[in-house]
């Protein structure tokens, strides 16, 4: 056993430090922690001696939960990822906090390849703070960096009108995008604008993304069971801290000894071999006694104007038992007609009549957790309060 001490991952140099100590040189395990000053007694507890890392998780559906993550694990992820671009080892732009699995995985890839990251200053992400940090880089080096939805819509949104911005888009050799389903047309947008966007799927039980544009990293197995997504390698955590009972129901182990993280997101594989996520398995709704994927209903209304970051969640309904209810900070939410509307976007998509909204909730702001994901709590709790639409 060892110390599993709290760093304040707002104090990046210190960050980079201990973690090189941790996922490097198997030295004390890390837990970062927001803000940026350091404990005065950062010994959070004691871990096994194969845990590095542990990464507190805020899910948008789901109670906290502590993962601990191995050096081996990290490692693997990095060199997946470098192995994905052709074994380049670039230089990132750390621009997620340290408190969660993506910006952790800057610094590991970063001390892996040996190089310094730049940092976007903590208080808010903004485009101009963003072209700042690029502009630090090596221009001899390719640039890397790993941004959610929201920051790379507020980088779209600013290149048209601040070249600087359209420049540094352009300049990466990659950007990886993840923590949600991106909203519909936005890495098009990207695109064309020149950026290189990656879409990535996995989380912090999977050390980070671990499925890149639909396909897994070398050394990630992708299967499917009973429609649930479950994923194996090398980069998977080694439970959850002090929760056995929890890491029991997410890891399964094979009679060859072989776990499997099961992810609790429903999908399939394609004939081309890519993994399609279709929504969550604890986000189905019984209406009428038909089952409804409200990630499913949520991907139409995203293909209407002006609903691309919606969210659809389960209302309790007498008739139906459930129905789906659209929570938007939309102004297309506010025009005439806009429920009609997403009624019949869902019928076009070929959901059953049992998916249709009932309800349209128009919000100031959609509620998100602090990593900028949707708060699918907070929206359910506004929905099941809202008189309707």
């Amino acid at each position: 056993m060892k110390p599993l001490i709290r760093v304040a991952a707002g104090d990046v140099p210190r960050l980079i430090a201990q973690l090189r100590e941790a996922v490097l040189l198997d030295g004390l395990a890390v837990l970062p922690i927001p803000g940026e000053i350091e404990p005065a007694d950062p010994i959070e507890a004691l871990v096994h001696d194969e845990v590095a890392v542990v990464v507190e998780t805020s899910g948008s559906t789901d109670r906290p939960k502590r993962v601990a993550l191995s050096g081996a694990a990290l490692r693997a992820s990095a060199g997946a990822t470098s192995g994905w671009f052709g074994g380049v080892h670039g230089q990132w732009v750390l621009a997620l906090p340290g408190t969660y699995i993506a910006g952790i995985q800057v610094l590991v890839r970063s001390l892996v390849a040996g190089t310094e990251p730049a940092v976007v200053p903590a208080g808010g992400f903004t485009p101009e703070a963003f072209v700042e940090a690029a502009r630090t880089l090596d221009p001899d080096r390719p640039w890397f960096t790993s941004l959610v939805p929201v920051q790379l819509s507020r980088l779209v949104e600013a290149a048209d009108a601040d070249r600087s911005v359209r420049a540094a888009l352009g300049s990466f050799e990659a950007i990886l995008l993840g923590g949600q389903a991106a909203p519909a047309g936005l890495v098009e947008r990207a695109a064309a604008l020149g950026a290189r966007v990656h879409r990535t799927y996995g989380s912090s039980e999977t050390a980070g993304g671990c499925v890149y544009d639909g396909r897994p990293l070398n050394g990630v197995d992708v299967r499917i069971v009973d429609g649930e997504v479950q994923l194996a390698g090398r980069m998977l955590a080694e439970g959850y801290l002090d929760d056995p009972e929890r890491t029991a129901r997410a890891f399964a182990v094979d009679a060859d000894g072989r776990r499997w993280y099961r992810t609790g997101d429903l999908g399939s594989i394609a004939d081309d071999g890519r993994l399609r996520i279709t929504g969550r398995a604890d986000d189905v709704m019984i209406s009428g006694g038909v089952k409804v994927v409200l990630g499913e209903v949520e991907r139409a209304v995203h293909g209407v104007e002006g609903f691309a970051d919606a969210m659809v969640v389960a209302v309790p309904d007498a008739e139906w038992g459930e129905r789906a209810a659209v929570v938007s900070a939309a102004a297309a939410a506010r025009a005439e007609g806009a429920l009609e509307v997403l009624r019949a976007a869902t019928d076009a998509a070929g959901l059953p009549p049992a998916g249709r909204p009932v309800r349209l909730v128009v919000v100031g702001d959609l509620p998100r957790l602090a990593s900028g994901k949707p708060d699918r709590v907070a929206a359910s709790a506004l929905a099941r309060g809202a008189d309707g639409a």
